[in-house]
């Protein structure tokens, strides 16, 4: 088997489980388009109000898809056995994980991109004043935050309860996006604003890119450390 090998089975397994596709790519596609829309034809502010609320839901786009879809699907396989077996061929550990992420990361970014389009025929969005900017920063933050989703299965005790832990990281994110407008502290809006989910949003709605690419390479550092030093490749034992 090879890095390519591992990159499709686990692109097939993903698209094969049809509960995983409800709740990380159908819902939060469906909110990333949806809410735009409705902002667009029910609110005083129009298109520009919805441009704000799909900026803020690339947050949501990258806390399911990323996040939560490669937390869920490394701690089923981790429950099932399915990594220890993997780790029995010929793969090493590097492509096992990186075959996993590179797939959430691609997919997640597509939709990323999906949802960008839709959104200007159903809300009137404009599109990126730099393309090349947003996809550089949206790429990077997928591939982030999938990296930080592996990394988060150390604290996923067993695989059903991955929704139990992986909400609140999920909610935090919407919070910090701005799309709510919530008067906060300036130390908390700091605190915020260094999130990795936060500094794409930023990205996005600002076209400043280094400060935020700055962010993710921090937090791609801590992901990878983590991951050396806590992820397990089978269940606990009791």
């Amino acid at each position: 088997m090879s890095l390519t090998a591992a990159y499709r089975l686990g692109t097939r397994l993903f698209w094969r489980d049809t509960p995983m596709l409800i709740g990380t790519v159908i819902t939060p596609v469906v909110l990333s388009v949806g809410l735009p829309a409705l902002m667009r034809h029910l609110s005083p502010g129009g298109a520009a109000l919805a441009t704000v609320v799909f900026q803020g839901s690339i947050a949501l786009l990258l806390a399911l898809t990323a996040l939560m879809n490669t937390t869920m699907t490394l701690s089923v396989r981790r429950d099932q056995l399915v990594l220890k077996r993997l780790r029995c061929t010929r793969l090493t550990d590097a492509q096992i994980l990186l075959g996993q992420i590179a797939g959430t990361a691609t997919q997640t970014f597509a939709l990323i991109v999906l949802c960008t389009v839709a959104v200007r025929f159903a809300a009137g969005v404009p599109l990126p004043a730099n393309p090349l900017a947003f996809a550089a920063v949206t790429a990077a933050g997928s591939a982030v935050l999938t990296l930080l989703g592996a990394a988060y299965t150390a604290a996923v005790p067993r695989a059903e309860l991955t929704p139990v832990f992986t909400m609140p990281v999920f909610l935090l994110a919407w919070f910090a996006s701005g799309t709510i407008p919530i008067p906060l502290p300036s130390w908390l809006e700091t605190a915020l604003g260094l999130l990795p989910t936060t500094a794409v949003v930023d990205a996005v709605r600002t076209g400043d890119v280094a400060l935020p690419l700055l962010v993710l390479a921090a937090w791609t550092a801590a992901g990878l450390a983590a991951i050396r030093l806590w992820f397990r490749w089978e269940p606990r034992r009791s």
